[in-house]
């Protein structure tokens, strides 16, 4: 990987200081795939490697969603798949953890829905631009699963617990100006197209800083919002992965796919 490579799923790219990961898939919805889900590490860490004199990064996405989280067709598959199971734990443990300990500010560039793993993300990073409409949520209840790849450790660090309860446990959207509110959303534009050039005005304010400075208190605020994340993200997975095996599961990911209200036994 260099800068200014096209990969599968994402372009990585820099000018001067400021780095760029934009999701590339808009006819898929930037899902996190499997291949996009690799992708994303390897391009993290990628840039902890290579990347000497860049002080910030912005991540975005092409197209009218942001991302539109995992794919649901996979769900299912995993239901008959332990090993597929236990390699989906590891890897979302190692994304968020991944995200939790990279060293510089990562501003996220929401221009369209966020939904799941998408949302949990951009939760996870340093700020989080989005235009005012732009439709938030953790939805894993509504396909069966348990709220494991991130979002029991992130929305209610940033929107406080029984926020976090009611958006969780039901599966239900906020805007992003409700997130504004909520402490989600760290600035609110008014259009998609203002999304970008807001989150490009703030990486140039960090970038201008004293690196040492900014990187250090990056480092101090993660301590704790790692330790946070600590107490519950690895439970969370296991949790979501004992849900992968359900009936349940399968019934969800069934109807969600035939469009019609599932029937659910807790089995």
């Amino acid at each position: 990987m260099k800068f200014g490579d096209q990969l599968e799923t994402m372009t990585v790219a820099r000018e001067g200081a400021v780095a760029t990961l934009t999701l590339t898939r808009p006819d898929q919805m930037n899902r996190f795939d499997v291949p996009q889900h690799e992708e994303f590490v390897e391009a993290l860490r990628f840039l902890r490697r290579h990347g000497d004199g860049v002080r910030v990064v912005i991540l975005a996405a092409q197209g009218k969603a942001f991302s539109a989280g995992g794919d649901v067709g996979t769900v299912r598959e995993m239901a008959n798949d332990p090993a597929a199971r236990a390699k989906a734990v590891a890897e979302g443990l190692e994304l968020m953890n991944e995200l939790l300990t990279f060293p510089l500010p990562i501003i996220t560039a929401i221009q369209g829905a966020a939904m799941g793993l998408g949302a949990n993300v951009a939760f996870a990073t340093d700020m989080v631009v989005a235009c005012r409409q732009a439709r938030l949520a953790d939805p894993h209840v509504k396909i069966g699963l348990v709220a494991g790849d991130g979002g029991a450790a992130v929305w209610p660090i940033s929107a406080g617990m029984l926020r976090a309860k009611r958006h969780l446990l039901t599966g239900d959207p906020i805007t992003a100006e409700e997130g504004y509110a909520f402490g989600l959303v760290t600035d609110l534009v008014d259009t998609p197209e203002e999304v970008l050039p807001r989150a490009q005005e703030l990486a140039d304010k960090i970038a201008a800083l004293p690196p040492l400075a900014v990187q250090g208190t990056k480092a101090a605020l993660n301590r704790l919002l790692g330790q946070r994340a600590g107490e519950v993200l690895e439970l969370s997975l296991q949790l979501e992965a004992m849900t992968m095996a359900s009936h349940d599961v399968v019934e969800a990911a069934t109807a969600f796919i035939e469009k019609r209200p599932g029937v659910y036994t807790g089995t």
